[in-house]
């Protein structure tokens, strides 16, 4: 199938990966063996380490202004809270108890978050439809660096760094 030359638009590249880490976390749960489920789950870990990233640095900060600003920082947490059970299940493995109930949470959690971001009328990206972004160059530059942040990722994995959440030593031991 040939590509289209047309460019995608921030939204529609934003939206492509919510499908596509739906479509892991199916596979999650249908799969069987720990290296399986185990390389899945690394699959979903970078897919929403690229995907928290890209929206955080290039995507948010565009919205704001544009998009209700509660909206924008209960997105953020919502970030964290995911990367914080993105860094448990990336320092373990399947042979944890908890593993597999982990990446259900997860899939939990973003599954809210999406409904957040495309819900119809006052979704993020509803209002920053309405607000006229140059969703077109957003894409572009959405697309640019997700491709660089996939490249180097693919070497070495890094642990999510946290936004809006900040942990306190006590919590970190």
């Amino acid at each position: 199938m040939a590509k289209s030359s047309k460019p995608q638009d921030a939204i529609a590249l934003l939206k492509a990966d919510h499908r596509a880490v739906e479509a892991l976390f199916e596979k999650f749960e249908r799969a069987r063996g720990e290296a399986t489920k185990q390389g899945i789950a690394e699959h979903i870990c970078r897919a929403l380490i690229v995907h928290a990233q890209i929206e955080e640095d290039i995507f948010y900060p565009a919205c704001e202004g544009k998009v209700d600003d509660d909206m924008l920082k209960e997105a953020r947490v919502e970030h964290d809270s995911a990367k914080l059970l993105i860094r448990d299940i990336l320092a373990g493995g399947p042979d944890d108890a908890f593993y597999d109930a982990k990446v259900s949470v997860l899939a939990e959690q973003i599954e809210h978050h999406v409904g957040e971001e495309e819900a119809r009328l006052e979704g993020i990206f509803s209002q920053a439809r309405r607000a006229g972004l140059d969703l077109v160059a957003l894409g572009t530059e959405l697309r640019t660096r997700k491709e660089a942040l996939m490249r180097e990722y693919e070497r070495e994995l890094p642990m999510p760094e946290l936004s809006a959440v900040k942990l306190r030593d006590a919590v970190r031991a």
